[in-house]
């Protein structure tokens, strides 16, 4: 559903990809990867570029791979100039760079999206049909976000608790909900929530 988690390895070959593509506008061929990284092999450039495909950083077609999300890094709001909050000052017209989503969230290799059905955490300004974005994280005692369990999830206020959690919801016509998994059982956390996006714009937390 979300992203797995990269390796300290597999986040540094991902970083320096993104670093080369920015750059260079191209993608950096086996030959430099290996002397950059110390590889010996190309098959280790291969073993981290599928890697990064199989937890879906990179995809891949007929004309090779691609970062997942790059065009973020691409497009955005043009800055195009400087606004005075004090005195009154002479409008300095010039580009000054861009906001792209990679400003608002420097994780954004990290971050998923899931669409929100039901109204259960509308008190928190999440409403059904918004689009909540978590960061693939734990999440602290009281945090928002996303857990899997027993094949069902869930968006609640999360509290650990002596025999599982309480997921709390974020409307008094909803219910706490209790998860006391057995030995072998397991929930698994997607992710923490670190905003969402509906027709009004981006919420960041």
């Amino acid at each position: 559903m979300g992203r797995k988690r990269l390796t300290q390895k597999q986040h540094a070959f991902l970083a320096y990809v993104r670093a080369y593509v920015q750059e260079h506008g191209v993608w950096p061929t086996y030959k430099q990867i290996c002397h950059d990284f110390g590889y010996r092999s190309p098959n280790s450039v291969t073993q981290n570029l599928q890697a990064l495909q199989k937890k879906n950083f990179l995809r891949r077609d007929e004309a090779g791979f691609h970062l997942v999300g790059a065009h973020h890094a691409q497009h955005g709001i043009p800055i195009v100039g400087l606004i005075s909050a004090g005195p009154l000052q002479e409008v300095l017209d010039t580009h000054v760079g861009t906001i792209t989503l990679e400003t608002l969230f420097p994780n954004l290799d990290r971050i998923f999206a899931l669409r929100v059905s039901g109204r259960s955490m509308i008190d928190a300004g999440i409403d059904d049909g918004d689009y909540v974005l978590l960061i693939d994280d734990d999440i602290p005692n009281g945090g928002i976000g996303a857990v899997l369990y027993n094949g069902e999830t869930s968006l609640k206020r999360i509290y650990k608790e002596e025999r599982g959690l309480r997921l709390e919801p974020a409307n008094p016509e909803y219910e706490d909900i209790y998860i006391e998994p057995d030995l072998f059982e397991e929930v698994q956390v997607l992710g923490r929530y670190v905003g969402h996006v509906n027709q009004a714009g981006i919420k960041k937390v």
